[in-house]
């Protein structure tokens, strides 16, 4: 019994491997797609700021996915804009989350946006994610108003963070 119990443990807390990866890969392709569901489930499309997978494959795009024993769980994005960094497309499958997957996604976009020479980092999210935003401001990310291509929306929150 106690032998089952320490291998359950094993199990549910092994680490995600996190990696550079294509957007156009089927596992890829697929999380998208449910993120997509997701959040038009939540929003309207005036406030919904998803980007097709052939943008994910413009040069300024580094794109992430995390692993956990050879099942895609999540997936983020940084957009290098210049002046700053833009973090979008992070998901977590909702039977994946609580488990730490998507504070290490984020830490490794931090690090790659640090690699590239970024300083700041912002995103978009909706109000309609409190799984998000505890996310965004357990890691250091405050409140700021919209930003770049963004418009003030009811729906929308902006993000900073100095890295």
């Amino acid at each position: 019994m106690a032998g089952t119990r320490r291998l359950a443990c094993y199990i549910c807390c092994m680490e995600p491997l996190i990696e550079i990866a294509r957007a156009d890969r089927p596992d890829a392709v697929a999380l998208i797609a449910a993120l997509d569901t997701y959040l038009e489930a939540l929003y309207p499309a005036a406030s919904n700021h998803l980007l097709s997978v052939s943008e994910l494959l413009k040069p300024e795009f580094v794109f992430l996915l995390a692993t956990v024993e050879g099942q895609t769980v999540g997936c983020g994005a940084l957009r290098n804009c210049g002046e700053y960094g833009e973090i979008k497309r992070m998901f977590v499958k909702p039977e994946q989350r609580g488990k730490r997957i998507g504070v290490q996604l984020l830490s490794r976009l931090e690090k790659l946006a640090a690699e590239q020479g970024l300083r700041v980092l912002r995103l978009e999210t909706g109000v309609a994610q409190p799984e998000s935003l505890r996310l965004y401001e357990r890691c250091g990310y405050h409140r700021i108003g919209a930003f770049g291509p963004y418009t003030e929306d009811a729906l929308s929150l902006f993000y900073e963070k100095t890295l």
